[in-house]
């Protein structure tokens, strides 16, 4: 790694006193009237919230994720005068190919714990030497240690600048990117750059729409239109997306204020897929727990606004791409997908995970991983 006195190592290390403090919060937890039935249907419902309390109370232990977090090497940089936290884990391969992971939202560094081990170590992981990668895990700016926010204007396309200057930094004069949700978006946007030396990007989801030209259903199959439908349920409770999109700095008080507020925000690693999901409550806390001690709902949720407001024109990505399909994701539209992305090179489904599937389903991650890197490398 490039040794530069600008990286400097980082240890994860809440303040006993901030434990504590959110541990009273907690205690005085008041909920509000429920809805008859107290179903998802209006949102995150008290009986979820009730026992996910008393769970982060009585069963969570913050100090045993932490020290999961702390087994890899964490770092902190500036790049343009904003703070990068990222972990870092060279292969002990030689000649591992360089990989970026870039998380969600909501989401943090925490996605791809479960992955590191096997991507850059594969044989001691039942895989091949062959298939190793050197892992580099940025937290966004805004999101996790990658704090304070410097200044405006965080696109997505802002972000993959950045990423990529963080490579050059590691001494990375080649490599690729894996992401999902908000890491898919940053992926593409590197796609589109095309830096000198980028491989390719692997992605959960291609965030492609109908423009409105008829022409465009020609290709559809009934799993396109299935699809469709799922994006019809997505954008049915999606109002967060609104909200983060014209107001995030006014709702971001209340989640700010209260733990189960951020828990109930964060609903999406319960309730994506309408019910679906296979995040357990340990890795759900661990998620909403770092947002709660970074204090960065705000942050965190700036993007949407940005998007928003940027102005940018629609571009189309030229570079390798490889997609991933979880049965209860956002399905991404292949026809579509194709019209803003003329690379596609892989494509693979499975049969079950959704949204977050480095946190579901690591393995098949990890595998479709080593696949559509190894097609390039056979290229």
């Amino acid at each position: 790694m490039n040794t530069t006195t600008d990286i400097r190592p980082f240890t994860v290390d809440i303040a006993q006193a901030d434990l504590d403090d959110l541990l009273a919060r907690l205690a005085r937890t008041r909920l509000p009237e429920p809805v008859p039935g107290d179903d998802w249907d209006y949102g995150t419902p008290n009986h979820y919230l009730s026992e996910m309390v008393d769970h982060w109370q009585n069963g969570f232990d913050w100090r045993a994720q932490e020290k999961r977090m702390n087994e890899f090497p964490h770092y902190l940089t500036e790049i343009d005068g904003q703070t990068i936290h990222f972990i870092h884990v060279p292969s002990p391969v030689e000649g591992a190919t360089p990989l970026l992971l870039t998380h969600t939202y909501p989401g943090s560094f925490v996605d791809y714990l479960d992955l590191i081990g096997p991507l850059t170590d594969p044989e001691a992981h039942g895989g091949d030497a062959a298939d190793a990668f050197s892992v580099v895990v940025p937290s966004m700016p805004g999101f996790g240690f990658s704090t304070p926010v410097a200044d405006r204007g965080w696109t997505m396309a802002r972000v993959a600048r950045t990423y990529d200057k963080l490579m050059r930094k590691l001494g990375y004069g080649s490599y690729g990117v894996h992401g999902s949700d908000g890491g898919a978006m940053i992926s593409r946007e590197l796609g589109v750059l095309n830096p000198p030396g980028f491989l390719g990007l692997h992605v959960l989801q291609l965030f492609s729409f109908p423009s409105g030209d008829p022409a465009e259903f020609e290709k559809f199959t009934p799993e396109d239109y299935a699809a469709l439908q799922h994006l019809e349920w997505f954008q049915s409770v999606g109002g967060y997306n609104a909200i983060n999109s014209t107001r995030p700095q006014t709702v971001a008080v209340g989640i700010s204020d209260s733990p189960v507020g951020q828990l109930a925000w964060n609903e999406l690693f319960n309730n994506f897929g309408n019910g679906t999901s296979l995040v357990s409550r340990d890795q759900i806390l661990t998620e909403v727990t770092l947002y709660w001690f970074t204090n960065t709902s705000a942050t965190a949720g700036r993007y949407h606004y940005e998007e928003a407001h940027s102005g940018a024109e629609p571009a189309v990505n030229n570079a390798p791409t490889g997609v991933a399909v979880f049965a209860d994701d956002f399905k991404t539209i292949r026809p579509l997908a194709e019209r803003d992305n003329t690379n596609i090179v892989h494509w693979s489904n499975f049969p079950d995970g959704g949204h977050f599937a480095s946190l579901e389903r690591p393995n098949d991650v990890v595998a479709d991983l080593r696949q559509f890197f190894a097609g390039l490398r056979k290229s």
